[in-house]
């Protein structure tokens, strides 16, 4: 599962872009922020534009850890 490395609505605002201005400004929509609010990760097409408004590559901002239920064959 792809968890966050970086708090990324608080990395946006040191960036200079508050909620109000990414709403405002549509540049990342409603729904993709309220599930960066809770943790969860968003599509690529979102992640895109966070790396392009952070500057930062995909690798900067998520990462993989691997889930504790057992594989199937």
């Amino acid at each position: 599962m792809f968890v966050y490395k970086i708090n990324v609505l608080e990395s946006l605002d040191e960036a200079g872009y508050n909620t109000t201005r990414i709403l405002k400004e549509n540049l990342i929509g409603q729904s993709s922020m309220q599930k960066i609010r809770k943790g969860e990760v968003v599509g690529i097409k979102t992640l895109d534009k966070i790396c392009e408004l952070l500057d930062m590559q995909p690798g900067n901002i998520i990462k993989y850890i691997e889930n504790d239920k057992p594989k199937k064959v």
